[in-house]
């Protein structure tokens, strides 16, 4: 529950595509995505492979542009810094 907690936090403050982050009713919003981004984090742990990750949710779920790779990195490299061992 921490490692997912700890993603939920990521997701919903610093990546946030549809912008709900201000409100916090809204915290579960990115649920969805947990798994994939949990899977990338214990599998290849490349940055790479969660910037096209975010790059996908954005554009074919979220249903918004996508933000620059620059961008998306810097969200992939704090995803990077978690803490997913069990």
């Amino acid at each position: 529950m921490e490692i997912q907690e700890a993603i939920r936090q990521v997701l919903f403050r610093d990546w946030d595509p549809i912008g709900v982050n201000e409100n916090e009713n809204l915290r579960d919003e990115y649920d969805g995505y947990i798994a994939r981004v949990y899977r990338v984090l214990v599998g290849s742990r490349s940055d790479n492979d969660l910037v096209q990750l975010l790059c996908r949710m954005e554009l074919n779920e979220a249903g918004v542009a996508s933000r620059s790779p620059e961008d998306l990195r810097l969200i992939a490299k704090e995803l990077l810094s978690l803490d997913v061992r069990l």
